[in-house]
């Protein structure tokens, strides 16, 4: 079976690779290459499979043809000599490369550029290479992120035709706007975000009727400034989301539509999809309806605002006097979605996010957790039931669409997670899936891990286990089929509530839109059909493309900050265990290395099955979730590491090296 599957791989391979083949769409080629109906799926299966394999690549329009190799690309510091110079890549599984002088451009010592491969010079030697821009001074504000954006390809300037088109769209709400759209200005609603938002993409309602309910997410209508295949479109999609960085945001659409005209400020007309759901008192939608409407937002209010409000701050109180009551009800309605959620055993993650505050120079002032609260959570229980009434909606139409997936977790990985949680004294319920061998593996629902998430709450291990356990599940994806979310234990969900920064959302919209219009032709329908795929994957990959460059630089950022702190010494929480040391994270969220060559007690062994190392002579441990006290010996902001050693650490004597049972290098 899998020669025939690599026989057929290696035919679409040649068909492509072919200078008389004209690049064809999956039905084309399925037509071309006489497929059978019933063998589609797995035609589909195949060029999925050489996609993920880099041997064909998708166009924007869908279409299938033969991977271009492409030159590699990177960002580095330049280091000059009198007659030549050297690129040192920041990713250092790169070689150095080797800069002609007259390919330097105005690269000078000690900058930050980007440089792009020309050949491979002599074996054993450098590759050659040419700058091709020059970012600036490494230690200049800013230059740090911008490597990272470089060194991942992100796009982070607008090109001029995007802008212009940009500036033609965004205009005032007119009457003419508001025909064949449902009318919701009366009806009193608010925007609830972080006090630095200015991509205001969700406005919330709620009123109490009847013993039940009725709650309005309120979505920007961005798809109808955003015509698919327009200059503006083709670039949401290339960047398919923005980009929170520490020092700045990347924004999908540019500002006068992010900011402006689709931005559901208060006091203004603004075009929406709105979802308006009816909730009885245990947390069940009954009826709903999703509409085009025009809705005006009367406040403007913040996470932190809104919470003083739950709180009973009397000044707030006054200061809203016409919203604080319906806030009240939304936190009530809040708490019973939770609720609703938890009982079918969708998980929740509540451990807090770094909040990192900078100067103007980029210097990074405090870093602490932000801690989610009933006002942080009341907006992720509504968008939750707007995404999940949106895409069951449109499952059941059986109609073209793009839903979120979350695969269950891999039964190997659940193994290894419930042993090593009983080593903490945690049991996780593993049942063993059905089939003839025990190989199969181990199944696990999700309220087993909710159930153990319960457990561990407020514990000194919390943070770290939760970590832990999260790493353990596969990660969310875009898909055009709806095989179900397992980290929310939905049968069906979508990304609805976010068109202004993420490219999905838009997608749906349009299809939404062209339904509720009864333009959803059969062209239309073989059209998306036709994109999808090409949509969730390009999706998917620019959504781990933002996270990756959000991560590297949250720790280049801490790094930096630690900097101020060399010396100190403070309390930490073991949160990693590996053969050459463990690592410890502070309570600010900053984790750091504490090397085993400090550990200078014993000879300790790495036992990989317990996360732990253990000193051969006293049987001292380091476990993870242990609460140990560090001080900070070195810090890296341009590698974005930190160094810790234990307190007590020079006190011993011994080299602290690895023994060779661990079968890692001494």
């Amino acid at each position: 079976m899998e020669d025939l599957l690599e026989k057929r791989k290696k035919l679409i391979c040649e068909l492509v690779e072919d200078e008389k083949y004209v690049p064809m769409k999956e039905k084309e080629l399925a037509i071309f290459m006489q497929v059978k109906p019933e063998d589609r799926r797995e035609l589909k299966r195949i060029l999925e499979e050489l996609l993920e394999e880099g041997k064909i690549e998708q166009t924007k329009r869908g279409r299938y043809v033969r991977a271009e190799k492409k030159l590699l690309r990177a960002v580095g510091l330049y280091q000059s000599s009198e007659n030549f110079g050297f690129v040192v890549p920041d990713n250092k599984k790169l070689p150095d490369i080797f800069i002609p002088r007259e390919k330097k451009k105005d690269a000078y010592d000690g900058a930050k550029v980007v440089a792009e491969y020309i050949e491979s010079r002599e074996e054993g030697k450098s590759p050659e290479g040419e700058i091709i821009e020059v970012l600036g001074g490494r230690d200049e504000p800013g230059i740090d992120m911008l490597s990272v954006v470089r060194a991942l390809g992100i796009p982070d300037e607008f090109p001029e035709k995007v802008l212009n088109q940009a500036q033609r769209v965004s205009k005032p709400v007119s009457e003419t706007d508001c025909v064949m759209r449902r009318d919701l200005r009366a009806i009193r609603m608010v925007t609830i975000d972080g006090e630095d938002a200015r991509d205001l993409d969700d406005a919330v309602s709620l009123e109490e009727k009847d013993g039940r309910w009725l709650l309005g997410v309120h979505i920007a209508d961005v798809a109808d400034y955003v015509q698919e295949n327009s200059a503006l479109d083709w670039e949401a999609k290339e960047r398919g989301t923005s980009v929170y960085l520490p020092d700045r945001v990347i924004p999908m659409l540019p500002k006068e539509l992010s900011n402006g005209c689709c931005s559901l400020n208060a006091g203004e007309d603004r075009l929406a999809l709105s979802c308006l759901m009816e909730v009885d008192k245990g947390g069940t939608i009954g009826n709903y309806e999703i509409v085009e409407s025009v809705i005006r937002v009367d406040k403007r209010m913040s996470y932190t605002q809104v919470q003083k409000i739950l709180d009973g701050d009397e000044v707030l109180w006054e200061a809203y006097c016409d919203e604080a009551p319906m806030l009240t009800e939304m936190a009530k309605l809040s708490k019973v979605l939770r609720q609703k959620r938890k009982e079918r055993g969708a998980v929740d993650f509540d451990f807090p996010e770094s909040k990192i505050e900078l100067d103007e120079n980029g210097e990074p002032l405090s870093i602490h957790p932000h801690e989610r609260n009933d006002a942080t959570k009341l907006i992720e229980d509504f968008m939750l039931a707007a995404n999940e009434t949106v895409a069951q909606h449109f499952y059941w139409l059986e109609e073209p669409f793009l839903y979120r997936v979350h695969d269950n977790p891999d039964p190997e990985k659940m193994q290894q997670l419930s042993v090593f949680l009983g080593n903490f004294g945690y049991r996780l319920h593993i049942g063993r899936k059905q089939g003839k061998r025990q190989e199969n593996g181990a199944d696990v629902h999700p309220k087993q891990l909710q159930k153990l998430l319960d457990q561990i709450e407020g514990t000194p291990e919390e943070a770290m286990l939760s970590r832990l356990i999260l790493r353990s599940m596969k990660r969310a994806v875009y898909s055009p089929d709806c095989s179900g979310h397992f980290g929310l234990a939905a049968t069906h969900y979508c990304h609805f509530t976010s068109p202004i920064r993420r490219y999905p959302d838009l997608q749906i919209h349009r299809i939404i839109k062209e339904f509720l219009r009864g333009r959803l032709t059969e062209k239309r329908k073989e059209h998306y059909e036709d994109i999808l795929n090409g949509v969730a994957k390009h999706s998917s990959e620019t959504e781990r493309r933002a996270d990756e460059a959000e991560r590297i630089c949250e720790k280049m950022k801490k790094a930096q900050y630690m900097e101020k702190h060399i010396g100190e010494t403070m309390e930490a929480v073991i949160s990693g265990v590996t053969g050459w040391g463990f690592y410890a994270e502070l309570p600010n969220t900053v984790e750091g290395l504490v090397p085993v060559s400090s550990l200078r007690s014993d000879y300790f062994i790495f036992d990989e099955e317990n996360s732990a190392l253990v000193g051969e002579h006293t049987g001292k441990t380091y476990q993870l979730g242990e609460t140990v006290t560090v001080r900070v010996t070195g810090a890296n902001r341009y590698a974005g590491t930190v160094d810790f050693e234990l307190e007590e650490a020079e006190k011993r004597g011994n080299d602290g090296k690895i023994s060779t049972e661990t079968g890692r290098e001494q």
